[in-house]
């Protein structure tokens, strides 16, 4: 790998012992009641990341509570990083990727919620939350939608690059975000910034 600058500082630098980390210049986030705050100059860092869902994953585990995932714009990543950690076969039942409008719809999401917010919404991430919950009788249920590098094709009136929606069901309790995360080096890097955006969120709500 070749050295990468952005923004005006090393993602990567050849000869180094650290996993890359990524920078966001601006992250505008809107939670479910309209409140934005905006980040600065975000850094994310692959190692970090996958630390925190490691002490994640041991805090479900030692609270005996379950968890599942219906991903789109993360294609599993969640669930991913979830799993990495021993013994989560207690905490994750399973987990859904739905990468298309029908594998939504498929899994119980309610076509008319696509059809009147689109598939790129706070409406259709708190859909997915709840439909993955129910489906594996979960504690929690994370819905994760939106565009990473590139318009969709499939969805071109709806899709924004950088724009992701996700939501959290814990019990019934649904609340939904929006993140808007400016270009990254790699798939990976947008998948692991909206992880440790959807971890910030739910280690809150677990406190």
């Amino acid at each position: 790998m070749s050295d990468i600058k952005a923004n005006g500082q090393w993602l990567f630098k050849k000869g180094s012992d650290e996993l890359p980390f990524f920078i966001t210049s601006v992250i505008i986030y809107d939670n479910s009641e309209g409140v934005r705050n905006i980040k600065y100059m975000e850094q994310y860092n692959e190692n970090k990341i996958r630390d925190n869902y490691h002490k994640l994953t041991k805090l479900l585990i030692s609270r005996h509570l379950t968890i599942t995932t219906m991903e789109s714009a993360t294609s599993g990543q969640i669930a991913s990083l979830i799993t990495d950690t021993e013994g989560s076969s207690a905490v994750l039942k399973g987990a859904f990727i739905t990468y298309c409008n029908e594998a939504k719809i498929m899994q119980g999401v309610p076509a008319e919620i696509i059809d009147e917010y689109t598939v790129y919404s706070k409406e259709t991430a708190g859909a997915m939350a709840k439909a993955c919950r129910k489906a594996y009788n979960a504690n929690i249920g994370i819905g994760v939608t939106g565009t990473m590098g590139n318009v969709d094709p499939a969805n071109p009136n709806a899709s924004v690059p950088g724009q992701v929606y996700f939501a959290i069901d814990i019990d019934g309790d649904v609340e939904a975000y929006y993140v808007e995360i400016t270009v990254q080096p790699t798939r990976l890097a947008y998948k692991l910034a909206v992880a440790e955006e959807i971890y910030e969120e739910l280690v809150k709500r677990l406190a």
